[in-house]
């Protein structure tokens, strides 16, 4: 696993061994930012289950003026701040949180905080055929206050497994749905 563009492009970050965090595979970022394009460029990144830090890190690599990056665990956290030191990022842009994402998000619309850019590739959900999601997916497509944390033109940008159907709740809007093996990766936009 790597960063795939920009100024710490092809640098491998560490990833915790067995199976706590699944990384966001190489291909299905590389298709993220092809579709997301210069819309990177000098954007304020929230990045929610942080697992190593890639999608941050590579907004980051690509220009973002700033990223915020969520993770519980603080074994994931520490490989989170080996990547950060080597890909020689300025201090100051990266800012890691050791939190609950659902205990976070109500801190941050309290604090006024708003991103042009919100990335979650969460832990997979269980296959629901018949039966509404409970996946933390699903749980932030949920969540009332997160709308609130994305700026007026900002984008969503949200991971789940294909066998997880999730529901797109009235608060977003999709703009473009991404299939790509097991992983579906969805872009929306807060509603007007």
């Amino acid at each position: 696993m790597r960063i795939i563009g920009g100024t710490a492009a092809g640098l491998i970050l560490k990833t915790p061994e067995g199976f706590g965090v699944r990384p966001t595979p190489d291909l299905v970022r590389q298709a993220i930012f092809n579709s997301l394009g210069d819309r990177v460029v000098n954007a304020r990144v929230l990045e929610l289950f942080g697992g190593t830090g890639a999608l941050s890190l590579e907004c980051l690599s690509r220009g973002a003026a700033s990223a915020t990056c969520i993770e519980l665990s603080r074994k994931h956290a520490r490989f989170i701040e080996q990547n950060y030191k080597a890909t020689g990022i300025p201090a100051g842009k990266f800012h890691l949180r050791l939190q609950d994402v659902f205990a976070a998000i109500p801190q941050l619309a309290a604090s006024g905080a708003q991103f042009d850019l919100i990335m979650a590739d969460p832990p997979f959900g269980e296959k629901n055929v018949g039966k509404r999601s409970t996946s933390m997916s699903q749980q932030l497509l949920d969540e009332e206050q997160l709308p609130t944390l994305l700026a007026p033109e900002g984008l969503f940008v949200l991971g789940h497994t294909r066998r997880d159907t999730v529901t797109v709740t009235a608060a977003w809007e999709e703009l473009k749905e991404m299939k790509h093996g097991d992983s579906m990766m969805r872009f929306l936009r807060r509603k007007a």
